[in-house]
């Protein structure tokens, strides 16, 4: 093996052990984000004000939740789901890179071609670079998506002290004894939807600023972080919807009454939360107001009884 195809090969374990590392370490923040999206609240909110001197009532953060998973499951079960969430992540990065080179290699020949005759502008280089994104960002999220159902669903067991989804081999009997083959998809359609227009949105957003605002290359730096950060506060409902359509109809408590309703479809799972005012909800990890049934008591709000979940902001 020459040298430089051994550097490439330790860069790229590298790189693989890095991600698993920070997937690692931030799971447990993951772990709660994903509970408050499918709506469940353990802990009720406490009488407070806004910046504004307004009276609220304010919802525990990330790291209060985080401290009551680990209370009630202890430090290991902070990492309920790891496991399907590295395998799923490491499929999906392996799938990007096949499916980027094979695309590549189909477009080899093409590029030599267009060189050998034209220089190619930017213009005509964005919109390659945005097909090949696009192309291979899909086939990823496909290919990787069921080992996300059963990461969810794994850590959706947290609302019913549950333990159906148990183990990785014995969670993709579970899906597909529950749900057949298309269990393994649930909550597909909102999340490919919400990375194309994610994609779409950074990309084209970043190429017009570069193109036709910024011309300082120190600006320029700035601008393709800026507007990831853009397209994805957009695009957040429709992770929100990919993880309730995940949990519904699993057979676990967390996508059944009374925390969750009956979702025929994504869409009507969009129109439910939209008209709750519930399609950001976890957006937001320190600072969290409830926003659902309440009366006012002494000129404080007081949250009124819902069962056991909370609707949240």
């Amino acid at each position: 093996m020459s040298k430089p195809k051994e550097m490439n090969k330790n860069s790229y374990y590298t790189t693989y052990a890095t991600r698993i590392v920070l997937n690692t370490a931030s799971h447990p923040i993951e772990y709660a984000k994903v509970l408050i999206q499918i709506g469940f609240e353990p802990i009720a909110p406490k009488p407070c004000t806004t910046f504004l001197g307004k009276p609220a009532l304010k919802l525990p953060n990330i790291f209060d939740y985080i401290r009551h998973i680990k209370k009630v499951d202890g430090f290991v079960g902070l990492y309920r789901g790891l496991v399907p969430k590295l395998c799923g992540n490491i499929v999906c990065a392996v799938a990007s890179e096949k499916i980027l080179k094979n695309y590549d290699g189909d477009c080899q020949n093409e590029h030599e071609d267009n060189e050998q005759t034209q220089v190619v502008d930017s213009k005509q280089k964005f919109i390659s670079d945005l097909k090949r994104e696009v192309i291979s960002r899909t086939g990823s999220i496909i290919i990787s998506h069921p080992f996300h159902v059963i990461t969810i669903r794994m850590m959706a067991q947290f609302v019913g002290n549950e333990t159906k989804y148990n183990g990785l081999f014995g969670s993709i009997h579970e899906v597909y004894k529950q749900n057949g083959v298309m269990g393994f998809f649930s909550g597909l359609v909102p999340r490919v939807i919400g990375d194309l227009i994610f994609v779409l949105l950074a990309s084209t957003l970043t190429y017009a600023l570069n193109s036709y605002v910024f011309e300082e290359a120190e600006l320029q730096v700035y601008t393709s972080a800026t507007m990831s950060f853009l397209a994805s506060a957009i695009t957040y409902p429709f992770q929100v919807v990919s993880n309730c359509m995940t949990v519904s109809n699993s057979g676990l408590a967390a996508g059944s009454m009374p925390f969750m309703p009956f979702y025929t479809s994504w869409a009507d799972c969009w129109f439910d939360l939209s008209n709750r005012g519930q399609l950001k909800r976890g957006s937001s990890l320190l600072i969290r107001y409830y926003t659902g049934p309440q009366v006012i008591i002494s000129g404080r709000p007081v949250p009124l009884p819902k069962g056991d979940s909370i609707n949240l902001s």
